[in-house]
């Protein structure tokens, strides 16, 4: 198996990685041949699965500017991924030259890709981090040095809650991040869900065997069990919804009915 130029070293290409899998459903280059293939077989099932990752792409451009407009300039990625045209610093920062922007993933070819990206920009770093160990993220230096937690953050957690299994205990994870930030912060988040997606709970499955089959368990929540994840926030309107449906810049009949699979919503702290 060809190792890419771009790869770091130690990094085994034969296991596939949510984010690299997330970057060829989005159309990116930095993937491996085992990503390519763990995409097509849960595509096997879900053929709309690059429908409902530009919905969250989508979802996450809205919600970044809509932050912004709220006078929040600080941005918290978690499970960032590898940047893709349309990120969160280049939309952040298009809105306004105050951003600052943290991005976070565990992923050495996404943290690998985000360094390349973002050299030179003293605006946005990247920590190499797990959610599962939010502590670790808080007591970064790169956090220390661009964020300050006295003053509202946006918390991102967009497309990254469905692969902590509970057992990872992703509610205590989100409530820590939640007590660190200032009053009037955000969160962002989307999350995977049977419901709302147009084929069988039967044949959606499919696509959660091939994630467990290759070590990245995805776990699809109900609309409860997401909610449950702004516990200590405040739902801004419209509250927790298909993507889609959360404040629409286009008529929604102009979107692939994959893109209404799942959740995402944004909640401010008191």
């Amino acid at each position: 198996m060809d190792r890419p130029d771009w790869a770091p070293a130690g990094i085994d290409i034969s296991v596939p990685s949510v984010s690299r899998i997330y970057d060829y459903y989005l159309g990116g280059s930095h993937n491996f041949e085992v990503d390519r293939q763990t995409a097509r077989r849960a595509m096997e099932f879900l053929p709309g699965l690059p429908k409902i990752m530009q919905a969250n792409r989508a979802f996450m451009r809205r919600a970044v500017r809509h932050a912004v407009a709220e006078g929040v300039t600080q941005f918290l990625d978690i499970g960032s991924g590898i940047p893709t045209f349309g990120n969160v610093h280049e939309v952040a920062q298009a809105a306004t030259d105050r951003a600052r922007v943290v991005y976070v993933d565990h992923d050495p070819v996404a943290v690998a890709h985000s360094r390349a990206v973002l050299a030179g920009d003293e605006r946005a770093g990247i920590v190499a981090a797990d959610l599962r160990k939010p502590q670790d993220i808080l007591d970064s230096p790169e956090v220390s040095a661009l964020l300050d937690l006295d003053r509202p953050v946006a918390l991102m957690l967009v497309a990254v809650l469905h692969f902590l299994e509970d057992s990872d205990d992703p509610y205590t994870a989100v409530a820590t991040l939640r007590d660190a930030l200032a009053p009037g912060s955000l969160l962002i988040l989307t999350h995977a869900s049977y419901e709302g997606i147009p084929v069988s709970q039967d044949v959606a499955s499919g696509t959660v065997e091939v994630y467990r089959d290759s070590r990245n368990p995805l776990v699809m929540r109900t609309h409860e069990e997401v909610l449950r994840f702004f516990d200590g926030f405040t739902l801004l309107e419209p509250g927790l919804v298909p993507m889609p449906r959360w404040r629409p810049e286009t008529p929604e009949t102009q979107e692939d009915p994959y893109g209404f699979s799942g959740y995402g919503g944004v909640g401010r702290t008191a």
